[in-house]
């Protein structure tokens, strides 16, 4: 992937999900409703994604235990949507590269056999909690 297109996907992907934090903290406050993917609503099981709007909403709130309780994912996507927008400034500020050249090198990390297995197996163990607590 070139560096263009990893910073417009990027900046698309961070407009999305401060667009989809600030819709559900508007919701939250408008109606009490949590929201269900599309994933559950079709197979009446949870994601391995699940919860983690809520997660996230929790760490808006303060409620960093409750946040690791409903699904951990969702400190990976608030450190995502904290670090990445001035980590994005910053190389397209100064014209660097320190952002594309660590995509690069995760790129390859998931190349590797192990590294890969590791992360799928954590998914899945998050997925298996999540189905476990009736998420």
């Amino acid at each position: 992937m070139t560096k263009k297109r990893l910073y417009l996907i990027l900046t698309l992907g961070l407009i999305a999900g401060y667009s989809w934090l600030a819709y559900n903290l508007w919701q939250q406050h408008a109606v009490n409703s949590k929201p269900v993917c599309f994933f559950k609503r079709t197979t009446g099981i949870p994601c391995p994604s699940c919860g983690n709007t809520r997660s996230v909403l929790a760490i808006t709130s303060g409620d960093f235990y409750d946040a690791v309780l409903i699904n951990p994912l969702g400190y990976v996507i608030a450190a995502i949507l904290i670090i990445f927008p001035f980590w994005l400034l910053y190389d397209v500020t100064l014209r660097k590269e320190t952002l594309y050249r660590s995509y690069l090198q995760f790129e390859k990390a998931l190349g590797k056999k192990t590294v890969a297995i590791l992360l799928i197996v954590l998914i899945l163990l998050n997925w298996i909690w999540n189905i476990q607590k009736g998420l």
